[in-house]
């Protein structure tokens, strides 16, 4: 599978371990960085180039990295297409994916460990839209609202 990963300065470090987790299980990594925790940057940028690498196919699903996880989480779902989610268990990472397709995950390196960030990744990843008439449902009608937003 090809995932998009990007991270500020405060998912730096393990920004690293997620892309090198990726590696070791056979994915691609179209890798937007940040390898720099001195780097002035702003998550918004990162969430951008991964969203955009989903919305436009060039990635099945992508992997954004911030101190919290929150703002990675609310500038991704800015974007047409990209539902994303901030997990920091492997429940709901598991199932975004299985009832809600989601398509980004988001965490907050502040928050989880790099154990469990690996979890949250390989729980992310391994899991399939479900296709069950009431995960359609409800699918089509947030697709719908983000057609119809103003």
């Amino acid at each position: 599978m090809r995932v998009a990963v990007g991270a500020d300065h405060a998912g730096c470090p393990l920004n690293e371990r997620v892309i090198e987790e990726l590696k070791r299980l056979g994915h691609e990594v179209i890798d937007f960085g940040t390898h720099d925790p001195n780097l002035k940057d702003d998550y918004p940028d990162y969430s951008l180039a991964v969203g955009t690498a989903v919305q436009k196919g060039d990635a099945e699903r992508g992997i954004v990295i911030c101190g919290s996880g929150v703002g990675a989480n609310i500038a991704a779902n800015k974007l047409k297409g990209v539902r994303a989610c901030m997990c920091h268990d492997t429940y709901s990472a598991r199932q975004g994916v299985e009832h809600d397709d989601m398509n980004v995950l988001c965490l907050g390196a502040r928050i989880v460990g790099s154990a469990l960030m690996i979890d949250l990744v390989q729980n992310f990843l391994s899991a399939n839209f479900s296709n069950e008439e009431r995960h359609v449902r409800r699918l089509n009608k947030v697709l719908a609202m983000e057609r119809e937003a103003k």
